[in-house]
């Protein structure tokens, strides 16, 4: 895991303007569109009220999975003590919910691969907000080949997470939306 975690930082500055992870044993480089900021921003600034003191958010702080796998979720929710401990990279078992914003580069990774390696380490929650496709995929019900359970909402309705943090909700109204995305709300 260290040497995956050295492999990880190398990058971290090397590409600015893409966000940087390993997926499947590669480096990989996605650029990042305004959409993408704006939704993580209003996303952070919609939960963070909703956390009692004992939860923080991290945001694209490295989480080491497995060898070949050390992902930056967007937005993650973890226990406040850790979060206050300010490091380089965070076990995955403290995430209670992982949020992925999906930009054009990242549609199979946080579709099909995030989904395989939160769940099979036992995050609780995974949300994946689309602006290419108007619309956030909630998944529960963590399983060793993903979550078994998983809804499609488009923009528009408030979206709630049962966790044990509490019931966390997220308008998705006024979320951004790429003006090309194929399903706008």
């Amino acid at each position: 895991m260290d040497r995956q975690r050295a492999r990880l930082a190398r990058f971290q500055d090397a590409f600015p303007g893409y966000r940087t992870e390993i997926v499947e044993g590669n480096v990989v480089a996605c650029p990042l569109q305004p959409a993408h900021a704006c939704t993580v921003y209003e996303v952070w600034r919609r939960l963070e009220p909703q956390l009692g003191p004992e939860w923080a958010l991290i945001s694209d702080v490295a989480i080491p999975f497995a060898e070949g796998f050390e992902f930056c979720p967007d937005l993650a929710v973890i226990p406040a003590a850790e979060q206050k401990r300010n490091l380089l990279c965070y076990p995955p078992d403290l995430v209670e919910l992982a949020i992925e914003v999906v930009s054009p580069g990242s549609v199979r990774h946080d579709y099909e691969v995030k989904d395989r390696c939160y769940a099979g380490r036992g995050i609780p929650n995974y949300l994946i907000l689309d602006p290419l496709q108007g619309h956030v995929t909630t998944m529960w019900n963590p399983g060793a080949e993903g979550y078994r359970g998983r809804d499609v909402v488009p923009y528009g309705p408030e979206v709630a997470v049962e966790s044990s943090v509490g019931r966390l909700t997220i308008r998705t109204d006024g979320l951004p939306v790429d003006p090309k995305a194929s399903h706008p709300s």
